[in-house]
């Protein structure tokens, strides 16, 4: 019975030693760590816009430009765009090009999906940005800064070199 004594003597001893050492981390902070069930998404993880341009109206008269370029989505999901907006047009909107019966026609485009690792090319024909109401006359060289806003409600910065050839 003695020696039940000491080894119950000896778990309370270690019990309480193993107590006070960690008695401080638990009365700095008693809340619990909180958990997420959402993946991970990594805020810098955004698809990357790359050699944008304008082509130049052949008159200044004319309301409206088409714009290009590139999306590389090195990310590890999909995402997509759902609008663009430009302090230089009073509209900016996705669109396509396509041929139908002949006739060369073009549609807005409502979501533009970036496949995750993928590519999309805004390309003369294909799809492209219509920038309508310039708020000034573009010129040869010069720059228009475009918001993509994602699905997510995340924005990729761009801007596209006003150009009267393809590059």
């Amino acid at each position: 019975m003695i020696d039940a004594m000491r080894i119950l003597d000896r778990s309370l001893l270690c019990a309480a030693v193993a107590l006070l050492a960690i008695a401080p981390a638990l009365a700095a902070d008693n809340k619990p760590a909180p958990v997420s069930t959402k993946a991970a998404v990594p805020a810098q993880c955004l698809p990357q816009w790359r050699g944008g341009w304008v082509r130049l109206p052949p008159s200044t008269a004319m309301a409206m430009a088409a714009g290009f370029g590139q999306f590389d989505n090195a990310c590890g999901q999909a995402l997509a765009v759902v609008s663009a907006s430009s302090p230089a047009f009073g509209d900016v909107s996705l669109h396509e090009s396509f041929q139908a019966d002949g006739v060369n026609r073009m549609r807005e485009v409502a979501r533009l999906p970036l496949p995750a690792g993928g590519k999309v090319a805004l390309a003369p024909g294909g799809l492209h940005l219509m920038l309508m109401d310039p708020r000034q006359a573009l010129a040869e060289g010069g720059s228009v800064p475009v918001t993509f806003t994602l699905e997510d409600g995340r924005t990729v910065e761009a801007t596209l070199q006003v150009r009267k050839t393809a590059p």
